[in-house]
């Protein structure tokens, strides 16, 4: 039940408690609780919605970057993710197996910007061994949710 309750919430954060009852086949009031719990709990952290940004006037670039870092001694690598998601240009910040150990995604409102923050802040941190930045071009897919459908041919085929 919790499960699906946090899958509805995921896919759709707008749902009303009633809502969400008729779908889980339980109260309104149970609803309520349950979301209350799941909160106190620290599992929901917070309620957001997904903007497609490239309808709006707002102007940002969004970059991925790899970093290389050194664990700290006895902390491993939650002081260093700690001490960069502080910055808030840090969108996200993920440890990963591969190639390089942190994940991290930033905005700025220009390339320039980003730039900056990877040579100015990420780079000379005494334990980052390397960076390497992609910059986000443009998004099709996000949190399961497609920003754009394919347009349709309206074209006719003529044959002779």
């Amino acid at each position: 039940m919790e499960e699906k309750l946090l899958r509805l919430l995921e896919q759709d954060c707008s749902y009303t408690n009633e809502q969400l009852a008729t779908m889980l086949g339980i109260t309104a009031e149970e609803v309520k609780a349950k979301i209350a719990a799941l909160v106190e709990k620290g599992v929901i952290l917070k309620y957001t919605a997904l903007v497609n940004w490239e309808k709006t006037e707002r102007e940002f670039v969004t970059a991925h970057i790899e970093l290389r870092v050194t664990p700290q001694r006895g902390e491993g690598f939650d002081r260093v993710a700690e001490r960069i998601y502080q910055y808030p240009e840090v969108k996200s910040v993920y440890l990963m197996s591969g190639g390089y150990d942190l994940g991290v995604t930033i905005e700025g409102r220009t390339m320039k910007e980003v730039a900056l923050f990877v040579a100015e802040k990420l780079a000379p941190m005494e334990f980052v061994v390397s960076t390497k930045t992609h910059f986000v071009l443009k998004k099709y897919k996000q949190n399961g949710v497609v920003f754009e459908e394919p347009k349709k041919d309206e074209r006719r085929v003529i044959t002779l």
